[in-house]
Formats: C-alpha cells, structure tokens, sequence
C-alpha cells in the first residue's frame, strides 16, 4: 500500500455525486453478491484501495473510484509488541456503512420507503442467514486469503471441516495458542483486538468516544439513579474492537463469577473507529448489545463486559458466560460473535483497576493497541 496518499476523513461531501439510495442499493449488492459468490475480495471485503479491479463495485457509488486513487480509507493501530504503527484498510461494507450513518441521523428515507435503521438491520440478518447456509462455506477459502489467517493457530485447522460460514467465523484456537498472564493481581485482554484504556468515562469521551449522548448509564441501559448506574459512576473502560479477521470468541478478563446477562435492542451502525470518533454519532449506546455482570473472585468488586453488535453483526453468544452462579478462570471463554466486526467494553468500578502505561499513553494520542487475548493489559487494585 502507498505511503504516500492522506488517509479519507470520511464525510457525505466527499462524494457529492452520489445519493443516500446509491449507498442504500450498494449495501443490498453487496449483501446479495455475498449469496452465491465465494470470494469475498472481490465482493464484501474488497478494501476500498482495490476497488479499480472490482468494477462491479465502483460501478454502484458514483465517484468512488475517484476516492479509491486518492485516499487510503481505514485507521492506523500500533502492534503493542513492536510499537510500530500497521494501517487497517476499511472493507466497502463498512465504508457504506459509515457514509449511511450520516445520512440516517434525519430518519431520513432511502430507497422510497425504508428508514437507514430499517435498511441496516434487514440487510444484517440477511447476511447472517446467508452465512449459516451451508452453501456458505464456499467462502471460506477466499476469506482465508483475504486476511492472512494463520489456521495452524486453529483447534480444527482443516477450513474444509467447517459446515457453514459463520461455525468457521467463531472458530476455536488451540488450547495454549493464547498464553493467559498467571500474576494474581494482572488485568487480561479479553479478545484478539484493537485495545483503547481510559480510567474514566470522561477521558474516554474526551480522545476516543465523540458522542455526545454517551455515559455509562445509557451504555448499560440503566436509569442515572439504578444500582448498577451508581457501582460504575466514572468507571474505567477498556475498549476492545475486533475486525472481521480477528478470532471473535472473547474470554474472561480476571477470575470471577458470572451473575447476570441484560440484552438491550438497538441498532445495526458500523462501529469502526471513524463512527466512535464522530461528534454526534453514539454507536456504542444506540446498537444492539448484551451486557454479562461479572464479579470478581478476589476483591468482590462488579465487572461490567457489554458485547455490542455492529453493522453485519448476526449475533452475540454467550458460552461460558451463559450460565448464572458459574465460576471462571481467568482466560475462560465468555461468548463469541456472529459474523462481522464488533466490539466488546470491560467496564470497571472507579478505582479497581491501573492500564499499563503504553495503553493509556497510545489511547490519550489517540491510537489502538493491536493486542492478543490473554495478555496482561494492567492490574487489579
């Protein structure tokens, strides 16, 4: 990839020729082309810098094309063990996703009668039907290619095992494959991920979550004055977000006791690092998600793990989370997601936990983190 051209800040003027229907029409091809045609680079997936060897696709978003020249389109995280900086090419999905997130603001209408809530959410669940067909594993191999997948890493590694699409999105690694940190007192990563720390709500509104209706209450769906509101007033939070390559089982991030599992509705927006960053938009609060209460096995103290869904996202599952009273070694597996990208906050009491120093110094830039389930991100106070 050139180094050379400016990264898009994405905003509607940047395509004054194209409409919210030619964005509203793009999203259903590309969700209908998933439906029979196996390689995803040239469908779903195709990053937006190749786009001029996908016709079909430029075709659909009028000056797109011109865009893809030059503008490199997606986010720059730092690999913690190297600390360098690696550039994550955004998928056209999530590109069409993000220009129609501006539109549906408005409750506007695309396609004559649908609202983009409306649009987002039926073009979802069809992509999750369509990747639990069995036809589906015809996808596998191209998705394979597509993101370099390392499949030795894999408790099955023979891709031709998997019965549909989606069972090889939520695949296992091999026990080991993730080393999780034994130090009594270490806070882990809960998921493969993109990692941002804040030690409290209004440093993570201040670098990273724009939104301007965010707070931890409307984050838990919870009234101001509810018990759980008041246990995470100004609460630490760690931010994890996987892209459609990572391994999308997460796992518990401390020792603990699983309580409770709370499913709030909500909507299908993109939750790309360019739609958190944006004044006005509040993904986080506004989408799908299942919260699972955790409380820790040492000090006692709550634990919040909110699985939010996104845009293409089928579903949240909950595993070793699923059942109330069960207790959990740290590392243990807590649910998977569906396909798609999505994210997943750890959010703890003010006070209970220090980030390292390296996360809290790239989320204040503010950068991710690229980080490995298991790993130590910080510690229990």
């Amino acid at each position: 990839m050139s180094t050379t051209k400016p990264t898009e800040q994405i905003h509607p003027t940047n395509l004054p020729d194209a409409s919210p229907d030619h964005f509203a029409s793009a999203l259903e091809a590309l969700v209908n082309h998933s439906d029979g045609h196996t390689d995803v680079g040239q469908g779903i997936h195709t990053p937006k810098h190749d786009l001029l060897r996908v016709p079909w696709i430029h075709k659909l978003i009028p000056g797109i094309e011109k865009l893809a020249v030059a503008y490199h389109t997606g986010n720059y995280y730092i690999v913690r063990s190297t600390r360098e900086p690696m550039f994550e090419s955004m998928p056209i999905y999530a590109r069409v996703g993000m220009h129609l997130l501006f539109y549906g603001r408005g409750r506007a209408k695309v396609l004559g009668t649908q609202t983009v809530e409306h649009l987002l959410r039926e073009q979802s669940i069809k992509e999750g039907k369509i990747y639990d067909s069995p036809l589906s594993v015809k996808s596998i191999p191209s998705f394979v290619q597509t993101y370099k997948i390392n499949t030795a890493e894999l408790l099955q590694p023979d891709i031709t095992a998997y019965k549909t699409f989606n069972e090889f999105f939520s695949r296992k690694l091999k026990p080991g494959t993730r080393p999780v940190d034994a130090a009594p007192d270490a806070l882990c990563s809960a998921a493969d991920s993109r990692l941002t720390v804040y030690t409290c709500a209004d440093a993570a509104k201040k670098f990273w979550i724009k939104g301007k209706q965010f707070t931890i209450p409307a984050l838990l769906n919870t009234p101001p004055s509810s018990p759980h509101s008041e246990t995470f007033a100004n609460a630490s939070l760690a931010i994890f977000r996987l892209a459609p390559a990572d391994y999308h089982r997460f796992h518990a991030p401390v020792d603990c006791t699983v309580r409770e599992v709370v499913d709030v509705p909500g909507q299908y927006y993109t939750v790309n690092p360019q739609a958190v960053n944006e004044p006005g938009f509040d993904v986080f609060t506004a989408n799908r998600r299942s919260i699972l209460y955790l409380e820790h096995t040492g000090t006692g103290k709550p634990i919040a793990v909110v699985a939010i869904g996104a845009l293409l996202v089928g579903s949240v599952v909950w595993t070793g989370g699923a059942q109330p009273g069960c207790v959990l070694k740290k590392g243990d597996e807590l649910g998977y997601f569906a396909y798609g990208g999505s994210t997943v906050i750890a959010v703890f009491p003010e006070g209970t936990v220090g980030f390292d120093q390296d996360l809290i110094q790239n989320s204040e830039k503010p950068i991710e983190t690229l980080v490995k389930v298991g790993e130590r991100i910080g510690k229990i106070l």
